[in-house]
């Protein structure tokens, strides 16, 4: 590697250290931190960057990346869920600002009508990332504002798929229309043909064979084959690589391995997604801004009103009322990072020219830091006393989260899931071992592959928002990992954990478990207790020696804690 890369990596990541805190601190969110970052660094302020526009090929990866990501996550049965609020305000709100931003960009400012058609519907999208940053901040997720605000958000992450073909086709000058259309339906099934070959009868295969074979570094590989190679075959008959990533996404949605692809693929995704935002920020020219302020400010102002002003009446129309309505309309006025995305690739594309890319840079980076002032008005509005709906009024189904996760499917777990069954309590359960997976899932149980010592596993099965998690793995060691790092992302969470002896107990409980058991003890106790009602039938006795004989053992775990010094 030439000492010059090597100079610019350290200088990106030490913008992205520094830059990145002190946005969330100061409010500002963590993808403002990162455009901030590239403002700095980049050429129009410091120029610390000598090989941005390398830089910015690697960092495609990171959208390419999020829609796989997105595609994992639009699962059919979450959509028709929240059906209404999905295809319903969100398309329209979709629909009806692109068409208003499109016909001024064309009518009033002169913009060529290709690029006015997709600067449209790319303005009407908001930022996913950064909204919902904030409900989660504001813990405003579960709340009737913050899960409406939610489903438009997921029509938006839709729309990013045909706006993505529609950049391919706006730039396709040298054909006819009848051309392009016959070429945009022959990619649309060419999409559907791979989506049921592959996941049918390709790729579930493959994934139970590298999870029963391979290491963990070459299911970390594998994850990021199929991504990258899912991208490269639908760049190859003419579309976008990240609609190719989000086909991938698709092709797992359904798998029991989704989740621990999930975790492999974050922590790539995270850092990619920051280089982008970081390019965009050395991409933009403040000279745009600085010869123009006024104007600049003027679009944004009128960008935030009239995404507002169109979206209030749909609240209205969808059932909300007050202030949550309004709520709703000002956290969805700002643009986001796929119209980053769009305008990136329809630069790229010659669809757009460079003056126009850069005036649309500055628009939508300067209406997300205007996002966090106009959220917290908006957050105090939604819990206005005034409401008749309330800020904490139940909301629609947001994850696929259960009651309880069962972390390790094997036969003490598999026995409390049909325990659990038996009561009507619903649950999802983990499990690394391949041959566990198969029985449980042709029994039709909620179980999916994965190994639960990596975070993001458990995050991505929906532990945050689980009532329960139990662990029964028969591993201490691996037990003590996973509690540890429960209790570090979600501090306070009720966890329940197998134990073999007394030590192992209690040092799971200075862990952080809010319960463990002892099966060698609870395996003695039967025994036990069998053997008195043999010899001594019909004692009173015998159950109240057992009792005791429990109470003392579990006392001693008990009172054990994280702070116990010993």
């Amino acid at each position: 590697m030439e000492l010059e890369y090597l100079t610019d990596i350290l200088i990106l990541l030490a913008a992205a250290v520094i830059a990145v805190p002190l946005a969330r601190i100061s409010g500002l969110g963590t993808v403002p931190g990162f455009l901030l970052a590239g403002v700095i660094i980049g050429p129009s302020v410091l120029g610390l960057i000598e090989h941005s526009s390398d830089i910015s090929h690697v960092a495609e990866l990171g959208v390419v990346l999020l829609l796989f990501v997105i595609g994992i996550e639009l699962k059919p049965a979450r959509l028709w869920a929240m059906r209404r609020m999905v295809f319903g305000m969100g398309a329209l709100q979709v629909i009806i600002t692109g068409a208003a931003i499109t016909g001024l960009a064309h009518y009033v400012f002169g913009i060529d009508i290709r690029a006015a058609i997709l600067i449209g519907p790319a303005m009407a999208l908001s930022s996913t990332a950064f909204v919902l940053q904030l409900l989660q901040e504001q813990k405003m997720l579960g709340s009737r504002y913050g899960s409406s605000s939610v489903a438009i958000l997921l029509f938006q992450d839709l729309a990013v798929v045909p706006l993505l073909a529609l950049v391919t086709l706006l730039s396709a000058t040298g054909m006819s229309e009848d051309k392009n259309l016959g070429l945009a339906l022959l990619e649309a099934l060419a999409i559907l043909a791979l989506i049921i070959v592959g996941g049918r009868y390709l790729l579930q295969p493959l994934l139970q064979r590298v999870a029963r074979y391979g290491s963990a570094e070459v299911f970390t590989a594998s994850a990021i084959l199929l991504v990258l190679g899912v991208a490269a075959l639908m760049a190859t008959i003419g579309l976008s690589m990240a609609m190719g990533a989000f086909v991938a996404g698709l092709l797992v949605a359904d798998s029991e391995f989704r989740h621990q692809i999930m975790a492999e693929i974050q922590p790539f995704r995270g850092l990619l997604l920051g280089l982008f935002f970081m390019s965009m920020g050395m991409s933009l020219e403040l000279s745009t801004l600085w010869e123009y302020p006024l104007l600049s400010i003027a679009l944004v102002f009128g960008l935030l009103l009239l995404k507002a002003a169109l979206l209030w009446p749909l609240t209205l129309l969808f059932g909300h009322r007050g202030g949550i309505a309004k709520g709703i309309s000002l956290l969805l006025a700002q643009s986001g990072e796929f119209a980053l995305v769009l305008f990136a690739l329809a630069f790229q594309s010659e669809l757009i020219s460079q003056g126009l890319f850069q005036q649309l840079l500055v628009i939508v980076i300067l209406s997300m830091l205007a996002t966090p002032p106009i959220a917290a008005f908006a957050y105090r509005l939604a819990n206005a006393p005034k409401s008749p709906e309330g800020g904490d009024a139940p909301g629609h189904p947001l994850i696929e989260a259960a009651t309880v996760v069962i972390v390790g499917f094997g036969r003490v777990g598999r026995r409390v899931g049909e325990l659990l069954e038996c009561r009507g309590i619903e649950y999802v359960a983990v499990d690394s071992d391949t041959d566990i997976l198969k029985q449980a899932r042709a029994a039709g149980r909620a179980v999916f592959y994965g190994d639960a010592r990596q975070p993001d596993v458990l995050v991505s099965l929906g532990v945050g928002d689980a009532d329960l998690v139990i662990i029964t793995v028969d591993d201490f060691s691996a037990t003590e990992q996973i509690i540890i790092s429960l209790q570090r992302t979600f501090p306070g969470l009720d966890i329940l954990a197998r134990g073999h002896n007394l030590e192992h107990c209690k040092q799971l409980k200075r862990d952080g478990a809010w319960l463990v058991v002892s099966e060698n003890l609870e395996a003695s106790l039967a025994l036990a207790d069998a053997a008195l009602n043999r010899l001594l039938p019909g004692e009173a006795e015998n159950e109240a020696a057992i009792e005791r004989f429990r109470d003392t053992y579990y006392a001693q775990i008990k009172a054990e804690s994280r702070l116990d010094p010993e």
